[in-house]
């Protein structure tokens, strides 16, 4: 007869073997493992669940599983580093570059919930991540920033106790942050690294917080364009959008933030280009109507500048 099942243990998580990206297995696939059931809580969803724990190599620091499988599924990470398994990525690069809204609640009262309801809805290893818009674009961005090699330095041992290590921001993460993609460091200076190298580095004037697009379809309108922004831009909530500009016979528009911290996070979005009905749009900083105003002048235009409505900026 077998053993009852014990009530106070109902939604904890057996599993028996992890998931685990290569970097993480580290470079010899045959590694002896030990096996903890209900060995910690996850640090996602706060469920106990089945720990493991190996050598991550000849002279490579041992290494633990610290989220469960269930909420590894759902966002498509390794249970060890939280990096994306296709692209080694953080989950904030990904989400960013496909437009992901992040569908996992961060409350404490309602992540255990979640993570059981999917359990019974998880098909073997297969994520439950939304689609998306999935532009091409972001496709792209993200076999750019993606590492094609394993990059095994991260297995080596822990430095000594005596030594202090390196007080910046990027040694400020916590495994909530890093699993939600929501104020990671490595992220943010990942996804800022590459707009700068697309030529979108953040203009000095910090008053700029408009962005201008380009080489729009001629059928596009306003509304297009205000949907097509606010699926693209999932992890900004609408109220960050003041307002969009649209000039029909120019092909252009202007999107207006109520910030610069949103501005900065939509040009890091559309770094690799951004998508108005399958066309693909040149995205710029907007820039000051001071300056657009006094080169107009010094080339003898008479033409006015297009400027918005709504800010102090006028197209790069």
């Amino acid at each position: 007869m077998p053993p009852k099942a014990d009530i106070n243990k109902a939604g904890w998580e057996q599993s028996e073997f992890p998931i685990l990206c290569e970097t993480c297995l580290g470079d010899n696939a045959f590694v002896r493992m030990s096996k903890e059931e209900y060995g910690r809580e996850c640090g996602a969803c706060a469920r106990p669940f089945t720990v493991f724990r190996w050598k991550a190599g000849a002279g490579m620091r041992f290494k633990a599983t610290v989220i469960c499988q269930t909420c590894a599924k759902i966002k498509n990470v390794c249970q060890t580093c939280l990096l994306d398994l296709e692209y080694g990525l953080p989950t904030q690069v990904r989400d960013t570059a496909l437009a992901l809204k992040n569908q996992a609640p961060s409350s404490d009262i309602n992540r255990e919930y979640y993570a059981q309801n999917m359990d019974g809805k998880l098909d073997g290893n297969k994520s439950l991540l939304d689609s998306g818009r999935a532009q091409s674009a972001g496709k792209e961005m993200l076999k750019q920033l993606a590492r094609t090699d394993p990059y095994y330095k991260r297995n080596r041992p822990k430095i000594c106790a005596h030594e202090k290590p390196a007080d910046n921001d990027l040694s400020k993460q916590n495994i909530q942050d890093r699993y939600h993609g929501r104020n990671d460091p490595v992220a943010r200076k990942i996804l800022s690294g590459h707009a700068e190298a697309q030529g979108l580095k953040p203009p000095e004037d910090q008053t700029i917080t408009s962005i201008f697009l380009s080489s729009l379809p001629t059928s596009t309108s306003e509304q297009d364009i205000r949907t097509c922004v606010a699926e693209s831009l999932p992890a900004l909530s609408p109220a960050q959008i003041k307002s969009v500009v649209h000039v029909a016979k120019s092909r252009c528009a202007f999107v207006n933030f109520t910030d610069r911290a949103a501005a900065e996070r939509a040009v890091e979005a559309w770094a690799s280009g951004f998508e108005i009905d399958s066309v693909r749009v040149t995205v710029k900083w907007g820039r000051s109507r001071a300056k657009g105003g006094a080169q107009a002048a010094a080339s003898g235009s008479t033409s006015p500048t297009p400027v918005t409505s709504a800010s102090t900026s006028v197209a790069a």
